[in-house]
C-alpha cells in the first residue's frame, strides 16, 4: 500500500492542467450503453481508478472499450449482458449509474446494492423512484436491484429527497426516460455541471432533452440513438482543491481549462477569506491579496459551496486567525478528517452538523491516515502547509479522484513523494 510523504512549507507556484471531470465522465461512459453505434469521448482522466473500474464493467456488459492517452471508444460487442456484479458495484458506488441506461436500452438490469459509504448512509431510493415512474418493475432480492419492464412510458417525476437533489439519481432517471415513449418531466433534478454535460451528451447521441442546468429537464422519448463524439467537462472540484492549495501555501497558480462559472459558491468564499481569483487566457489566476480571513460555509447542492469541497475548506481555515463554521447540510457524517487534521495541530470540534474551526498559526507535519477521497485532499493539502513531514497513509482513496497528485504538486514547487509503506 502506497502513502504520500510531505516536506510542507513551500510556496506553490506554476501552471497546473485540470484535468476531465470524473463525475461527469462515469455517466457519460455508462450512457454508451444506450447507442448501438461507436461513442468516442475525450479529456477523458484516464489514470483514475473510477475510470478503469467502469470501463471493466461496461466490458463485463458487452461493450467493447479502448483507451489511448485521454480518449476512449466504446462499442457494443455482439452479446448485451445485464447485470452488474457485487465484486464490481462495490468498488465504486457510481457503478450504480448503468441502472438507467441498461432499463432503458435493454429493458432489464441486475445491479448489486452498492452498500454504505465512509461519509454516511447514500442510498438509492431516489433512482429507484424515478426509473419506477418510467413503468419499471423493481425488486431488491439478495442483495441485487432486480429491474424489468415491457416498455417504458414518459411520467412527471418528482426527485426530491431528505438533502435535496441527487445527481447520479438524476442521471440514471434521465438515461432511462431518453428511450421512454412519450414526454417525461423531471423535477427538482440536479442542476450540477456534471448533468448538463451528460445531457448536452446524450443530445449528440439523438436525444431530445432541455433544460438541463435547471431543476426541470424535458426529455420527448426517441426509438434509437446514433454514436457521437464528446468532450468531458474540466473537473471542478480537482480545480477546487488547487485553488486552496494556492491560498493555503501563500502560493500563485494558474489553473489551465478551469471555469469560474462552474466555481461560483467556492470562489465567493475564496474572495471572502482573502483570496484572488481571476481569469486569464486559457484558466484561472489563483494568489491571496492579503492576510487570510475566517470565513462561514455551509454545503449546499449546486450552484451552492460543494460537498466535495467541504473538507479541503477546512483545512484553508485551520491556519486562518479568527473562528470559521462549516455546517455540512449533504453528508452530516462527513468529518472525519476532523480527528486527523486536529493530529496535525489544528483546533477544530463539532457541534452537531458544523464544525467550529479556530485558526492557528501553522499546522505541524504528522503521521495521519486518510478515511475517503475529499479528506485525502484535505489532509494533503494540509501537509503542504504544514511545518515538517507530514506522513498521509490509505492514499488509494486519492487516486480515485485526482490524476497524478503528486507529480502536479512537485510541478508547482511542493516536495511530495509517493512510497510504500513499511
Amino acid at each position: 500500500m502506497d502513502r504520500l510523504v510531505i516536506e510542507g512549507g513551500r510556496k506553490l507556484k506554476g501552471t497546473v492542467d485540470i484535468s476531465g471531470a470524473k463525475n461527469a465522465c462515469l455517466p457519460i461512459l455508462a450512457a454508451t450503453i444506450l447507442s448501438d453505434c461507436k461513442c468516442i469521448i475525450k479529456n477523458v482522466p484516464s489514470v483514475l481508478k473510477d475510470i478503469t473500474t467502469m470501463l471493466k464493467l461496461l466490458k463485463v456488459l458487452g461493450m467493447r472499450a479502448s483507451i489511448d492517452g485521454q480518449v476512449v471508444v466504446v462499442e457494443p460487442a455482439k452479446e448485451r449482458k445485464f447485470v452488474a456484479p457485487y465484486r464490481l458495484v462495490s468498488t465504486m458506488r457510481a457503478s450504480v449509474c448503468v441502472l438507467g441506461p441498461l432499463i432503458g436500452r435493454l429493458r432489464q438490469a441486475e445491479i448489486s446494492l452498492p452498500g454504505g459509504c465512509i461519509i454516511g448512509p447514500r442510498p438509492i431510493d431516489l433512482h429507484l423512484k424515478g426509473i419506477r415512474a418510467l413503468g419499471v418493475d423493481v425488486n431488491i432480492k439478495k442483495g441485487y436491484v432486480i429491474a424489468r419492464a415491457k416498455k417504458l412510458r414518459g411520467a412527471n417525476i418528482y426527485l426530491g429527497g431528505h438533502f435535496g437533489s441527487s445527481v447520479l439519481a438524476t442521471a440514471n432517471t434521465l438515461m432511462a426516460a431518453v428511450l421512454a415513449e412519450g414526454r417525461s418531466v423531471i423535477e427538482n433534478a440536479a442542476c450540477e455541471p456534471e448533468i448538463q454535460d451528460l445531457a448536452n451528451f446524450l443530445i449528440k447521441m439523438g436525444s431530445k432533452v432541455k433544460g438541463h442546468g435547471t431543476p426541470r429537464i424535458e426529455v420527448e422519448g426517441v426509438k434509437r440513438l446514433h454514436g457521437a463524439e464528446h468532450t468531458i467537462i474540466p473537473d471542478r472540484i480537482e480545480a477546487g482543491t488547487y485553488m486552496i492549495a494556492s491560498a493555503i501555501t501563500d502560493g500563485d497558480i494558474i489553473l489551465k481549462g478551469a471555469r469560474t462559472e462552474h466555481l461560483t459558491a467556492v470562489i465567493d468564499n475564496l474572495n471572502e477569506a482573502g483570496v484572488s481569483v481571476t481569469n486569464v487566457k486559457g484558466g484561472i489566476r489563483v494568489r491571496r491579496k492579503k492576510a487570510l480571513t475566517p470565513v462561514d460555509t455551509t454545503t449546499f447542492p449546486y450552484p451552492g459551496f460543494p460537498t466535495d469541497m467541504q473538507a479541503q475548506m477546512m483545512s484553508l481555515m485551520t491556519v486562518t486567525k479568527g473562528i470559521s463554521v462549516i455546517t455540512e447540510k449533504i453528508y452530516p457524517e462527513r468529518f472525519i478528517h476532523i480527528s486527523e487534521l486536529n493530529r496535525m495541530g489544528a483546533q477544530i470540534h463539532l457541534e452537531g452538523p458544523s464544525a467550529i474551526v479556530r485558526g492557528v498559526k501553522q499546522l505541524s507535519g504528522a503521521e495521519i491516515m486518510a478515511s475517503d477521497l475529499r479528506a485525502s485532499a484535505a489532509l494533503v493539502l494540509a501537509g503542504l502547509a504544514a511545518g515538517g513531514r507530514t506522513n498521509i497513509s490509505r492514499i488509494y482513496h486519492l487516486d480515485r479522484g485526482y490524476e497524478r497528485i503528486e507529480w502536479k504538486m512537485t510541478k508547482l514547487g511542493a516536495r511530495i513523494l509517493r512510497e510504500k509503506e513499511i
